[in-house]
Protein backbone atom coordinates (compact mmCIF):
# COMPACT_ATOMS: atom_id res chain seq x y z
CA UNK A 1 0.00 0.00 0.00
CA UNK A 2 1.20 3.36 -1.00
CA UNK A 3 2.22 5.96 1.97
CA UNK A 4 -0.52 8.40 2.33
CA UNK A 5 0.09 11.90 1.60
CA UNK A 6 -3.48 13.28 1.94
CA UNK A 7 -5.33 16.64 4.00
CA UNK A 8 -8.52 14.83 5.37
CA UNK A 9 -9.16 11.97 7.33
CA UNK A 10 -12.50 10.41 8.66
CA UNK A 11 -13.16 7.80 11.21
CA UNK A 12 -16.42 6.38 12.31
CA UNK A 13 -18.74 2.94 11.77
CA UNK A 14 -18.58 1.91 8.23
CA UNK A 15 -22.42 0.43 7.82
CA UNK A 16 -23.56 -1.41 4.53
CA UNK A 17 -27.06 0.07 3.76
CA UNK A 18 -29.50 -1.74 2.99
CA UNK A 19 -32.27 0.85 1.36
CA UNK A 20 -35.97 0.12 0.24
CA UNK A 21 -39.26 2.46 -0.52
CA UNK A 22 -41.49 0.71 2.62
CA UNK A 23 -45.30 1.59 3.24
CA UNK A 24 -46.08 2.99 6.39
CA UNK A 25 -46.83 -0.03 8.13
CA UNK A 26 -43.35 -1.33 8.11
CA UNK A 27 -42.65 2.72 10.16
CA UNK A 28 -45.25 1.94 12.48
CA UNK A 29 -44.28 -2.03 13.19
CA UNK A 30 -40.52 -0.92 13.97
CA UNK A 31 -41.79 2.37 15.87
CA UNK A 32 -39.53 4.54 13.72
CA UNK A 33 -40.21 8.26 12.11
CA UNK A 34 -39.20 10.06 9.11
CA UNK A 35 -35.98 12.21 9.51
CA UNK A 36 -34.70 9.98 12.48
CA UNK A 37 -32.23 7.73 12.92
CA UNK A 38 -31.43 5.18 16.08
CA UNK A 39 -29.68 2.37 16.94
CA UNK A 40 -31.52 -1.14 16.47
CA UNK A 41 -32.82 -3.08 19.46
CA UNK A 42 -34.14 -6.31 19.74
CA UNK A 43 -37.30 -5.02 18.63
CA UNK A 44 -35.81 -3.85 15.19
CA UNK A 45 -33.95 -6.88 14.25
CA UNK A 46 -36.02 -8.53 11.66
CA UNK A 47 -36.33 -5.29 9.94
CA UNK A 48 -33.24 -6.63 7.81
CA UNK A 49 -34.66 -9.08 6.67
CA UNK A 50 -37.91 -8.58 6.12
CA UNK A 51 -36.68 -5.79 3.86
CA UNK A 52 -34.61 -8.16 1.92
CA UNK A 53 -37.35 -10.47 1.50
CA UNK A 54 -39.95 -8.47 0.99
CA UNK A 55 -38.68 -4.76 -0.90
CA UNK A 56 -36.15 -5.43 -3.37
CA UNK A 57 -33.80 -3.32 -1.39
CA UNK A 58 -30.38 -1.52 -2.59
CA UNK A 59 -27.18 -2.34 -0.75
CA UNK A 60 -25.43 0.77 -0.79
CA UNK A 61 -21.91 1.43 0.99
CA UNK A 62 -22.56 3.61 4.21
CA UNK A 63 -21.85 4.92 7.16
CA UNK A 64 -21.99 8.71 7.93
CA UNK A 65 -18.67 9.84 8.00
CA UNK A 66 -17.63 7.16 5.22
CA UNK A 67 -19.81 9.07 3.48
CA UNK A 68 -19.05 12.39 3.53
CA UNK A 69 -14.87 11.48 3.15
CA UNK A 70 -16.12 9.87 -0.24
CA UNK A 71 -18.04 12.94 -1.58
CA UNK A 72 -15.32 15.39 -0.21
CA UNK A 73 -12.63 13.15 -2.39
CA UNK A 74 -15.10 12.77 -5.14
CA UNK A 75 -15.89 16.65 -5.42
CA UNK A 76 -11.84 17.17 -5.08
CA UNK A 77 -11.84 15.36 -8.68
CA UNK A 78 -8.08 15.71 -9.92
CA UNK A 79 -6.71 16.11 -6.31
CA UNK A 80 -6.28 12.24 -6.13
CA UNK A 81 -5.64 10.41 -2.52
CA UNK A 82 -6.78 13.18 -0.39
CA UNK A 83 -8.90 11.69 1.47
CA UNK A 84 -8.83 8.03 4.58
CA UNK A 85 -11.09 6.87 6.44
CA UNK A 86 -10.96 4.43 9.66
CA UNK A 87 -13.42 2.25 11.29
CA UNK A 88 -14.61 -1.53 12.04
CA UNK A 89 -15.63 -4.08 10.11
CA UNK A 90 -16.38 -7.92 9.86
CA UNK A 91 -13.37 -9.92 8.21
CA UNK A 92 -13.74 -11.32 4.56
CA UNK A 93 -17.62 -10.87 4.49
CA UNK A 94 -19.16 -10.13 1.74
CA UNK A 95 -20.82 -6.91 3.37
CA UNK A 96 -17.34 -5.86 4.36
CA UNK A 97 -16.17 -6.71 0.44
CA UNK A 98 -18.83 -4.02 -0.46
CA UNK A 99 -17.83 -1.94 1.64
CA UNK A 100 -13.96 -1.33 0.59
CA UNK A 101 -14.53 -1.80 -3.04
CA UNK A 102 -17.11 0.95 -2.97
CA UNK A 103 -14.65 3.64 -0.83
CA UNK A 104 -11.54 2.26 -2.66
CA UNK A 105 -13.40 2.83 -6.42
CA UNK A 106 -14.67 6.51 -4.59
CA UNK A 107 -10.70 7.08 -3.93
CA UNK A 108 -10.83 6.78 -0.20
CA UNK A 109 -7.52 4.86 1.34
CA UNK A 110 -9.77 2.73 3.83
CA UNK A 111 -7.73 1.29 6.70
CA UNK A 112 -10.26 -0.71 8.42
CA UNK A 113 -9.56 -3.12 11.86
CA UNK A 114 -11.01 -6.13 10.69
CA UNK A 115 -13.23 -8.40 13.35
CA UNK A 116 -12.85 -11.65 13.72
CA UNK A 117 -16.20 -12.68 15.57
CA UNK A 118 -18.75 -10.24 14.22
CA UNK A 119 -20.47 -9.31 11.06
CA UNK A 120 -20.35 -6.08 9.18
CA UNK A 121 -22.18 -3.14 10.65
CA UNK A 122 -26.02 -2.62 8.14
CA UNK A 123 -27.65 -0.08 8.25
CA UNK A 124 -31.65 -0.13 7.02
CA UNK A 125 -33.08 3.04 5.68
CA UNK A 126 -36.75 2.76 5.35
CA UNK A 127 -37.81 5.30 2.11
CA UNK A 128 -40.83 6.90 2.16
CA UNK A 129 -42.45 10.01 0.19
CA UNK A 130 -38.53 10.80 -0.56
CA UNK A 131 -38.11 10.84 3.09
CA UNK A 132 -36.14 8.58 5.41
CA UNK A 133 -35.64 6.63 8.76
CA UNK A 134 -32.75 5.41 9.75
CA UNK A 135 -31.81 1.97 11.97
CA UNK A 136 -28.03 1.09 12.38
CA UNK A 137 -27.03 -2.51 13.51
CA UNK A 138 -23.54 -1.29 13.89
CA UNK A 139 -22.29 -4.95 14.77
CA UNK A 140 -18.66 -5.16 14.06
CA UNK A 141 -18.27 -0.95 14.01
CA UNK A 142 -19.26 -1.15 17.52
CA UNK A 143 -15.76 -3.05 17.88
CA UNK A 144 -13.33 -0.66 16.88
CA UNK A 145 -10.35 -0.19 19.97
CA UNK A 146 -7.92 2.55 19.76
CA UNK A 147 -5.30 -0.24 19.13
CA UNK A 148 -5.90 0.05 15.74
CA UNK A 149 -4.63 4.04 16.19
CA UNK A 150 -1.10 2.26 17.29
CA UNK A 151 -0.96 0.57 13.37
CA UNK A 152 1.95 1.93 11.52
CA UNK A 153 -0.66 3.17 8.83
CA UNK A 154 -2.94 4.48 11.30
CA UNK A 155 0.02 6.88 12.53
CA UNK A 156 0.82 7.29 8.99
CA UNK A 157 -2.91 8.46 8.05
CA UNK A 158 -3.43 11.02 11.52
CA UNK A 159 0.20 12.11 10.99
CA UNK A 160 -0.94 13.79 7.07
CA UNK A 161 -3.72 14.71 7.65
CA UNK A 162 -4.56 18.53 8.57
CA UNK A 163 -8.24 18.23 9.03
CA UNK A 164 -9.90 15.56 10.33
CA UNK A 165 -13.75 14.31 10.72
CA UNK A 166 -15.97 12.29 13.34
CA UNK A 167 -20.00 12.22 13.35
CA UNK A 168 -21.10 11.70 16.45
CA UNK A 169 -22.48 8.91 15.81
CA UNK A 170 -18.84 7.19 16.95
CA UNK A 171 -19.85 8.87 20.36
CA UNK A 172 -21.92 5.50 20.92
CA UNK A 173 -18.10 3.21 19.93
CA UNK A 174 -14.60 4.62 21.12
CA UNK A 175 -14.75 8.29 22.70
CA UNK A 176 -10.97 7.10 23.48
CA UNK A 177 -9.88 7.02 19.73
CA UNK A 178 -11.54 10.62 18.87
CA UNK A 179 -9.92 11.61 21.97
CA UNK A 180 -6.51 10.74 20.54
CA UNK A 181 -7.13 12.02 17.32
CA UNK A 182 -8.49 15.15 18.05
CA UNK A 183 -5.35 15.57 21.33
CA UNK A 184 -3.20 15.45 17.78
CA UNK A 185 -5.04 17.97 16.01
CA UNK A 186 -4.94 20.18 19.01
CA UNK A 187 -1.05 19.57 19.57
CA UNK A 188 -0.35 20.48 15.71
CA UNK A 189 -3.28 22.83 15.69
CA UNK A 190 -5.04 21.33 12.89
CA UNK A 191 -8.83 21.15 12.05
CA UNK A 192 -11.24 18.83 14.15
CA UNK A 193 -14.27 18.58 12.69
CA UNK A 194 -17.42 16.81 14.55
CA UNK A 195 -21.40 16.29 13.49
CA UNK A 196 -24.17 16.56 15.93
CA UNK A 197 -25.55 13.72 13.87
CA UNK A 198 -28.45 12.88 15.60
CA UNK A 199 -31.09 13.63 18.47
CA UNK A 200 -30.50 10.62 20.24
CA UNK A 201 -26.84 11.29 20.67
CA UNK A 202 -27.21 14.85 22.13
CA UNK A 203 -30.17 13.60 24.38
CA UNK A 204 -28.38 10.10 25.76
CA UNK A 205 -24.39 10.48 25.04
CA UNK A 206 -24.06 13.98 26.70
CA UNK A 207 -20.54 13.57 28.12
CA UNK A 208 -19.64 11.90 25.46
CA UNK A 209 -20.51 14.75 23.11
CA UNK A 210 -18.99 17.46 25.38
CA UNK A 211 -16.12 16.23 25.60
CA UNK A 212 -15.89 16.15 21.92
CA UNK A 213 -17.08 19.37 21.33
CA UNK A 214 -14.52 20.77 23.51
CA UNK A 215 -11.97 19.72 20.70
CA UNK A 216 -14.38 20.84 18.00
CA UNK A 217 -13.10 23.51 15.61
CA UNK A 218 -15.94 23.06 12.74
CA UNK A 219 -19.42 21.40 14.44
CA UNK A 220 -22.22 20.71 12.03
CA UNK A 221 -26.16 19.54 12.71
CA UNK A 222 -29.33 19.72 11.25
CA UNK A 223 -32.32 21.58 12.84
CA UNK A 224 -33.40 18.44 14.61
CA UNK A 225 -30.13 17.78 15.91
CA UNK A 226 -29.36 21.53 16.73
CA UNK A 227 -32.95 22.19 18.65
CA UNK A 228 -32.23 19.02 20.72
CA UNK A 229 -28.83 20.46 21.48
CA UNK A 230 -30.71 23.76 22.88
CA UNK A 231 -33.54 21.98 24.22
CA UNK A 232 -31.43 19.80 26.48
CA UNK A 233 -28.65 23.12 27.58
CA UNK A 234 -31.55 25.65 27.64
CA UNK A 235 -30.39 27.88 24.79
CA UNK A 236 -33.21 28.73 23.41
CA UNK A 237 -35.60 28.40 20.26
CA UNK A 238 -33.69 30.33 18.00
CA UNK A 239 -31.48 28.75 15.83
CA UNK A 240 -29.34 31.75 15.02
CA UNK A 241 -28.90 32.24 18.10
CA UNK A 242 -28.41 29.01 19.41
CA UNK A 243 -25.49 28.60 16.68
CA UNK A 244 -24.43 31.71 18.07
CA UNK A 245 -23.71 30.28 21.69
CA UNK A 246 -22.62 26.78 20.54
CA UNK A 247 -19.65 28.59 18.68
CA UNK A 248 -19.11 30.63 21.60
CA UNK A 249 -19.37 27.78 24.38
CA UNK A 250 -16.42 28.12 26.96
CA UNK A 251 -13.92 24.90 27.20
CA UNK A 252 -12.34 24.90 23.79
CA UNK A 253 -9.07 22.79 23.79
CA UNK A 254 -7.52 24.59 20.77
CA UNK A 255 -7.64 28.62 21.72
CA UNK A 256 -5.63 29.20 18.57
CA UNK A 257 -8.98 28.49 16.22
CA UNK A 258 -12.16 30.00 17.09
CA UNK A 259 -15.01 27.34 16.70
CA UNK A 260 -17.91 27.64 13.76
CA UNK A 261 -21.01 25.90 13.72
CA UNK A 262 -22.85 25.20 10.93
CA UNK A 263 -26.36 24.42 11.13
CA UNK A 264 -28.12 22.81 8.20
CA UNK A 265 -32.24 23.38 7.33
CA UNK A 266 -33.27 21.19 4.71
CA UNK A 267 -34.37 23.52 1.95
CA UNK A 268 -34.24 26.26 4.36
CA UNK A 269 -31.42 28.69 4.63
CA UNK A 270 -28.41 27.05 6.56
CA UNK A 271 -27.06 28.89 9.25
CA UNK A 272 -23.13 29.85 9.66
CA UNK A 273 -21.62 31.05 13.08
CA UNK A 274 -18.51 32.33 13.43
CA UNK A 275 -16.75 34.81 15.41
CA UNK A 276 -19.46 36.57 17.59
CA UNK A 277 -21.39 36.52 13.78
CA UNK A 278 -23.85 34.30 12.30
CA UNK A 279 -24.58 34.30 8.27
CA UNK A 280 -27.75 32.57 6.25
CA UNK A 281 -27.09 31.11 3.42
CA UNK A 282 -30.31 30.17 0.98
CA UNK A 283 -30.41 26.77 -0.67
CA UNK A 284 -31.77 26.54 -4.45
CA UNK A 285 -35.28 24.58 -3.87
CA UNK A 286 -35.60 21.22 -5.60
CA UNK A 287 -38.70 20.04 -7.89
CA UNK A 288 -40.20 17.86 -5.82
CA UNK A 289 -40.30 15.50 -8.97
CA UNK A 290 -36.34 15.21 -9.09
CA UNK A 291 -36.18 14.14 -5.61
CA UNK A 292 -35.15 10.60 -5.10
CA UNK A 293 -34.65 9.68 -1.02
CA UNK A 294 -33.26 12.51 1.46
CA UNK A 295 -30.86 9.19 3.09
CA UNK A 296 -27.10 11.09 3.03
CA UNK A 297 -28.35 14.63 2.55
CA UNK A 298 -26.55 15.50 5.16
CA UNK A 299 -23.67 13.51 4.93
CA UNK A 300 -23.27 15.07 1.43
CA UNK A 301 -23.12 18.28 2.85
CA UNK A 302 -20.10 17.74 4.72
CA UNK A 303 -18.22 16.10 2.32
CA UNK A 304 -18.42 19.10 0.01
CA UNK A 305 -18.57 21.58 2.19
CA UNK A 306 -14.86 19.67 3.53
CA UNK A 307 -13.74 19.29 -0.02
CA UNK A 308 -13.59 22.85 -0.23
CA UNK A 309 -12.62 23.61 3.16
CA UNK A 310 -9.10 22.12 2.89
CA UNK A 311 -8.65 23.74 -0.04
CA UNK A 312 -8.91 26.78 2.16
CA UNK A 313 -11.91 28.36 0.58
CA UNK A 314 -13.93 30.54 1.82
CA UNK A 315 -16.97 30.01 3.81
CA UNK A 316 -19.24 30.76 1.27
CA UNK A 317 -17.99 28.48 -1.23
CA UNK A 318 -17.49 25.79 1.49
CA UNK A 319 -22.11 25.81 2.18
CA UNK A 320 -22.31 26.55 -1.84
CA UNK A 321 -20.62 23.28 -2.18
CA UNK A 322 -22.56 21.68 0.64
CA UNK A 323 -25.53 22.57 -1.11
CA UNK A 324 -24.41 20.95 -4.19
CA UNK A 325 -23.00 18.08 -2.55
CA UNK A 326 -26.77 17.58 -0.71
CA UNK A 327 -28.79 18.23 -4.15
CA UNK A 328 -27.00 16.02 -6.12
CA UNK A 329 -27.13 13.33 -3.70
CA UNK A 330 -30.94 13.76 -3.07
CA UNK A 331 -31.45 12.92 -6.25
CA UNK A 332 -30.31 8.96 -6.21
CA UNK A 333 -31.28 6.24 -3.83
CA UNK A 334 -28.20 6.76 -0.53
CA UNK A 335 -25.17 7.80 -0.72
CA UNK A 336 -24.26 6.49 -4.76
CA UNK A 337 -21.70 9.03 -6.63
CA UNK A 338 -21.60 9.03 -10.52
CA UNK A 339 -17.71 8.18 -11.74
CA UNK A 340 -17.07 11.59 -12.92
CA UNK A 341 -17.93 14.83 -10.81
CA UNK A 342 -19.51 17.97 -12.67
CA UNK A 343 -19.14 20.67 -9.50
CA UNK A 344 -17.75 23.88 -10.78
CA UNK A 345 -15.83 25.55 -7.87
Amino acid sequence: MSKFEGILMGMGNPLLDISANVPQEVLDKYGVKLDSAILAEDLHQPVYAELIEKYSPQFIAGGATQNSIRVAQWMLKDNKGQTAFMGSVGNDDDYCKTLEKCATTDGVLVHYMKDETTPTGTCACLIKDGERALIANLAAANNFKPSHLETDKAKELIASAKYYYIAGFFLTVSVESLVQVAEHAVAENKAFCLNLSAPFIVDFFGDQLATALSYADYLFGNESEAEAFAKKHDLGDDLKEVALKVSNMPGKKNDKRKRMVVFTQGSKSTIVAYDGKVTEYAVTPLAKELLVDTNGAGDAFVGGFLSQLVQDKAVQECVEAGHWAARAIIQTSGTQLPASCDFQA
